[in-house]
């Protein structure tokens, strides 16, 4: 079983920019991960995901071209680069992981591990 704990998090103007990290409690080598957000009211967005090896990633239409995706296996480490925030950003971030080598795509549904979130907040 692996834990997660995101960091980053903060506020940030309209048009600026964040990084986000998550750390594993163990190896994630054989781990799809992911990104996702829940804004009050909403339901849960997924974002994106990236493959084990960081080769394939799969990005919602809503980030795509903003939002990048990256991990570092050797530092346990998952990343969210975002860039030309937008007010409509602002909510709670998380990570999320599954043991998965199949398609990305298939597997971002389907994240079994969670981390506790961590608050961006963009203003206009």
């Amino acid at each position: 079983q692996v834990q997660l704990a995101e960091s980053g998090g903060g506020s940030a103007p309209s048009g600026g920019s964040l990084r986000l990290s998550c750390t594993a409690s163990a190896l994630i080598d054989d781990y799809a991960m992911g990104w996702f957000r829940q804004a009050p009211g909403k339901e849960r967005e997924e974002l994106g995901c990236i493959s084990w090896n960081g080769d394939s990633t799969f990005y919602a239409d809503s980030v795509k071209g903003r939002f990048t995706i990256s991990r570092i296996n050797a530092q346990r480490s998952l990343y969210l680069h975002m860039n030309n925030l937008k007010p409509e950003d602002s909510a709670m971030y998380y990570c999320a992981a599954r043991i998965s080598r199949v398609a990305v795509q298939d597997t971002c549904p389907h994240m079994n591990y969670w981390g506790q979130g961590t608050q961006v907040t963009v203003s206009s």
